[in-house]
């Protein structure tokens, strides 16, 4: 009798199916959002409907996700004037040791540190950062591998920043990540399609939100006790 091979183990986003899944959301604060706060950043049209366009589609998968017992994450900005950060300091030409201005972004207690077109629901875990990925000082790695979350899918804004720094620690934490293309913006569209192409080549496939919610149906009886796990607290920095 000739054996039989073993099946091939499943690649690709099939390889994500019945695992537990997190959905993180990224710095979607009135800072990084709201129209009334981006003059700054000099956006041009198709940028600034890239970014509501980004918010809609951030917004979307969050109730999907909620529908199916998916975690949401969210993590956020929490600037604190006064505090000292170096290396921002240095790469804005400003002192090393002048402490942040009152102008920076998502200042604690501020409506710029409000979430702007989403939010959370009563238990969802925040994470307050103080730099840019949502997993650097805040302990949010080993809070998701302690409750089980096998991979996670990263949106919000914007796409060469946080979300890539968020994206790649979480790739550097051994969780596999996908990033949903219309959940994703920067403040110019090239600089977007260009950070899209990076995390594509270095921490996770760009996908399409349709094939993120068909992952979220699959993997929502894993999710189930992750969720549980996750619901009710905090994580500041």
């Amino acid at each position: 009798m000739t054996a039989q091979a073993a099946p091939e183990a499943p690649t690709g986003l099939a390889a994500l199916e019945s695992l537990a899944g997190a959905l993180l959301v990224v710095d979607v604060q009135r800072s990084f959002a709201d129209p009334a706060y981006l003059a700054g950043y000099g956006l041009d049209d198709a940028a600034s409907a890239s970014v509501v366009a980004a918010i809609a589609g951030v917004a979307s998968l969050v109730e999907s996700a909620r529908a199916l017992g998916i975690p949401v994450v969210w993590i956020e900005l929490g600037s604190e004037p006064g505090s000292v950060w170096h290396s921002s300091g240095w790469l804005r030409g400003a002192s090393l040791d002048a402490p942040m201005s009152p102008d920076e972004p998502c200042v604690v207690g501020t409506p710029g540190a409000e979430w702007y077109g989403v939010e959370p629901a009563a238990g969802e875990l925040r994470v307050v950062k103080r730099g840019y990925s949502g997993f650097f000082g805040t302990g949010l790695g080993e809070r998701l591998r302690a409750a089980g979350v096998q991979w996670v899918a990263v949106t919000g804004l914007t796409s060469e920043c946080c979300v890539a720094a968020t994206a790649t620690d979480a790739m550097q934490h051994d969780l596999p990540v996908v990033i949903p293309r219309e959940a994703t913006a920067a403040y110019d569209v090239r600089i977007n399609e260009n950070a899209l192409e990076q995390l594509a080549l270095n921490v996770g496939p760009i996908i399409a939100s349709s094939e993120l919610v068909t992952l979220f149906a699959t993997s929502a009886p894993a999710s189930a006790a992750a969720l549980s796990a996750l619901s009710g607290k905090h994580v500041h920095a």
